[in-house]
């Protein structure tokens, strides 16, 4: 198995020690339900190896990168949102809120969304 932390939650939903709702899988991505989600549909897509935040991205992850926004489009469709339009978000360090140190992306939709985000 590709580079996994012990101790990361999100490294345990890939190895299957948690059970989350896995609505879509491939070598490079796991994409499962967000437990507190802020829109009828909210996904969280995350890459197989650990990296811990997009800081930490490095050149050779390129490919790592590209995987979890490829997954959108297929998560967007699962999810019956590809057509009326999502939002992809990444937050990036404390101040940002990242709350598990494991690079992912929030795919949201099933509403109207507002800009900007937050009031």
């Amino acid at each position: 198995m590709k580079h996994q932390e012990a101790d990361c939650l999100f490294c345990r939903i890939v190895r299957g020690e948690i059970p989350a709702k896995v609505i879509y899988r491939n070598e490079h991505v796991v994409a499962f339900r967000d437990i507190t989600p802020v829109a009828p549909k909210h996904v969280l897509i995350i890459p197989v190896r650990h990296i811990s935040s997009l800081s930490e991205l490095q050149p050779e992850d390129e490919a790592i990168a590209g995987q979890i926004l490829l997954a959108t489009g297929a998560v967007a469709e699962i999810l019956g949102i590809k057509a009326s339009g999502y939002r992809f978000v990444f937050n990036s360090g404390a101040d940002a809120m990242q709350s598990v140190f494991h690079i992912h992306g929030h795919l949201i939709g099933g509403q109207q969304m507002g800009w900007p985000p937050f009031p």
